[in-house]
């Protein structure tokens, strides 16, 4: 038996990189008998057949840390979150929105602001996400200021970076490895999706960690794949921590009851306004909403 990782799978066969190279294999029936589907990302043993012409096998894959339905991929460290300053502009829900799946999945979120150089803008959500308790990075994409910044956190990781249209994620890994031949504004070379192309993910090797399927990974697929429900949302939003239990009613929503905690610290200014107006957002879109009627 070998241990490796799958970079990538496609066509029911799955590419399993191991201190041996990299080998082609096929999933054990039983697998599917479980209803468990093998993902990039995914530890696995696999057994190599020596016969030619025989398949290789994955064996087992050990518990995952987490796992994304779309784009599908297993045990993320990193999320790196990215926004820039003009075109499409930043906008705090939608990085709250991914800060907070990172958060429910075990994932560390990164902060990235992007085309620093063409406005000040982001110094005020770079201290609000610093404050918070999160990294943030600012990059100047033309120059590649703070992209070795992104670089030093990849080694020993699988990361992924996510952002809509426009944020310059194409630019920003172009900047910490040119040979990925990212075109800016146009399809990866290597890691984008043409119309051809398949929605399974695949890790690619950079700076000695994996990134996982760039820059394919887009805040729109996080956001119609995964739903936090209104009792896990609290706990996705960490500067709300050290408040719990601590509202006069137990049943508190944390949006605008009297005797909230919460509450009492946006107005006093240690929660930003702005992470709270998210919470809430986010908390009145799935209120109504019952666990069986999310499918998982």
């Amino acid at each position: 038996m070998t241990d490796g990782i799958i970079i990538k799978g496609i066509g029911g066969f799955y590419y399993v990189e191991t201190a041996d190279g990299v080998f082609e294999c096929k999933a054990r029936g039983n697998f599917r008998n479980q209803s468990i589907s093998p993902l990039a990302g995914d530890r696995v043993k696999i057994s190599v057949n020596e016969f030619e012409n025989s398949e290789n096998r994955i064996e087992s894959i050990e518990k995952r840390k987490n796992s994304f339905i779309r784009p599908p991929v297993a045990n993320l460290d990193r999320l790196f979150i990215i926004s820039s300053t003009e075109a499409p502009g930043i906008n705090p829900f939608i990085i709250d929105k991914m800060i907070a799946i990172a958060e429910y999945k075990n994932v560390e979120p990164v902060i990235v602001f992007t085309k620093i150089d063409l406005n000040d803008s982001y110094l005020k959500y770079a201290d609000i996400y610093k404050n918070a308790g999160f990294k943030v990075i600012c990059c100047d994409n033309t120059s590649a200021n703070g992209a070795d910044k992104v670089k030093d956190l990849l080694p020993g990781k699988i990361s992924a970076f996510t952002g809509n249209t426009g944020v310059g994620k194409s630019s920003l890994l172009n900047c910490i490895d040119s040979r990925l031949a990212l075109q800016t504004g146009e399809t990866s070379k290597k890691l984008g999706r043409g119309k051809h192309t398949t929605r399974q993910s695949e890790l690619f090797k950079i700076n000695g960690g994996y990134v996982a399927d760039t820059p394919g990974f887009s805040s729109i697929d996080l956001e119609k794949a995964e739903i936090i429900m209104k009792d896990e949302l609290f706990d996705c939003f960490r500067e709300f921590e050290e408040y719990f239990g601590k509202c006069r009613f137990s049943t508190c929503t944390h949006r605008d009851e009297k005797g909230c905690e919460i509450c009492e610290a946006v107005r006093r200014g240690d929660i930003a306004e702005s992470r709270h107006n998210s919470y809430v957002q986010m908390y009145n879109a799935v209120k109504d909403l019952k666990e069986w009627e999310v499918k998982k």
